[in-house]
C-alpha cells in the first residue's frame, strides 16, 4: 500500500544520525476570510460563535501565540478593523507575559491556524484541518511552542481512511465525500478531547492531558463497519516551527530510539520528546522540520475497538538517554 511518503533509507537508531529530505504531507497554512461566499468545509477561518468563543481564541492567538492582526483575521474571519474596534481586543493585554506556576500543567491549547506551522514542503500539504492539531509551549518559553497533529493520517486495508489536510485522495474523496470540519472539546482541568465518526461508520478519537512535566495521550478507534480491518498505520506529526532553537532544517539534532523521538535545542541543552505505541516507525522531515513516532492499531473486528498511548515531553539537560530510560521506567504506556 503506498503511504503519504516512502522512503527506504535505514534509520541509525539509538544515536543522532542525519537522514534525507522526506516528502511528508504536513500543513499548508494558506487561510482564506470566511464570508457566506465560502463554504466552512473549504476553510479552516471560523468566526468564534459567541462572546466566550471570540475571547477564548483571541487570547489564545494574540497572547500565547503572539499572531499578527492578519494571522489573527485569517484564522477568525473577522477583518483587521473589527479585531482592532472589538471591546475583547481593547481589553485584552497583549505584552502580559503569562509566567507559568510551579508544579503548573504544561499549557496545551488548540492550534488555531491562521499561522503556517511548518517552514518548508508548503505544498504538500494544503487546508488542514485544525481540529487535529495542539499547541504545547515549552516551560521555558511563554510564546514558544510545538504543533501536535494527532492525527495527521490514518491508514487501513481499505486505504487512506483519513487525512488532516489535502495533499492525496483518501477513500472520501475518491467517493465526493467532504468531512465537516470539527474542533477540540476544551475540558476545565485544561485537557482536551476530539473525535469524529466517519461515514462508514469508523470513529476515532484522541484525548490529550496536561500533566506537570509531560502529556499523556491516547487515541481509540471503534470499527463500526461490517469488516475486519487491518493495517491501521497512524501518523502524528510533531512540528518545530514555533519553538526556537529547534527549528533549524536538519536532522542532525534528532535521536531515534523507538518509540521514542526527541529533538535538541541548538545550544544542545533542552530536548523535545514523544512517543506512541505501539510503534509502527519513527522517522523526521528536515524541511518541515518535524519528527514523527508513528503508531500502529492492532488489527480491530467489527465491533471492537483498539487503543494507542501517547507521550509528550519537554527536558532540560544533557542526558537525553537516561531520561528516555526513566520516562519507560514509568510505565506510561501500559
Amino acid at each position: 500500500m503506498q503511504a503519504l511518503h516512502d522512503d527506504h533509507t535505514p534509520f541509525l537508531r539509538g544515536k543522532l544520525c542525519q537522514i534525507g529530505p522526506f516528502l511528508c504531507p504536513l500543513f499548508l497554512f494558506g487561510m482564506v476570510f470566511l464570508n457566506p461566499g465560502i463554504n466552512a468545509a473549504d476553510s479552516q477561518s471560523r468566526r468564534p460563535s459567541n462572546e466566550t468563543d471570540l475571547r477564548f481564541w483571541l487570547e489564545n492567538m494574540l497572547i500565547h501565540h503572539r499572531f499578527s492582526l492578519s494571522e489573527t483575521s485569517a484564522a477568525t474571519g473577522l477583518s483587521n478593523q473589527e479585531i482592532k474596534e472589538h471591546a475583547i481586543f481593547r481589553q485584552l493585554d497583549k505584552e502580559k507575559e503569562r509566567t507559568r506556576p510551579a508544579n503548573a500543567p504544561l499549557l496545551v491549547l488548540p492550534y488555531p491556524g491562521g499561522r503556517h506551522p511548518r517552514i518548508g514542503f508548503l505544498e504538500g500539504a494544503i487546508n488542514p484541518q485544525r481540529e487535529t492539531k495542539i499547541s504545547v509551549f515549552a516551560p521555558w518559553d511563554a510564546h514558544g511552542y510545538a504543533v501536535l497533529d494527532i492525527p495527521e493520517a490514518i491508514w487501513s486495508n481499505l486505504g487512506l481512511t483519513y487525512l488532516a489536510h489535502t495533499h492525496i485522495d483518501t477513500v472520501w474523496d475518491r467517493r465526493g465525500i467532504t468531512l465537516k470540519p470539527l474542533e477540540w472539546t476544551r475540558h476545565a482541568d485544561g485537557s482536551l478531547t476530539m473525535d469524529r465518526t466517519l461515514p462508514n461508520g469508523i470513529a476515532f478519537g484522541t484525548e490529550v492531558i496536561p500533566m506537570g512535566d509531560h502529556l499523556r495521550m491516547k487515541m481509540w478507534l471503534h470499527n463500526g463497519t461490517d469488516q475486519n480491518l487491518s493495517d491501521m498505520r497512524v501518523q502524528h506529526c510533531v512540528m518545530l516551527k514555533g519553538l526556537p532553537g529547534f527549528d533549524q532544517i536538519t536532522n542532525e539534532n534528532k535521536l531515534f530510539m523507538d518509540p521514542y523521538m526527541a529533538c535538541r535545542s541548538e545550544d544542545g541543552r533542552r530536548w523535545a520528546i514523544t512517543a506512541w505505541t505501539p510503534n509502527h516507525r519513527t522517522w523526521a522531515n528536515a524541511p518541515c522540520p518535524c519528527m514523527h513516532s508513528d503508531p500502529k492499531f492492532p488489527d480491530c473486528k467489527p465491533d471492537e475497538q483498539q487503543v494507542l498511548q501517547g507521550w509528550f515531553s519537554f527536558y532540560e539537560g544533557v542526558d537525553i538517554v537516561g531520561e528516555i530510560q526513566r520516562i519507560q521506567e514509568l510505565g506510561w504506556n501500559r
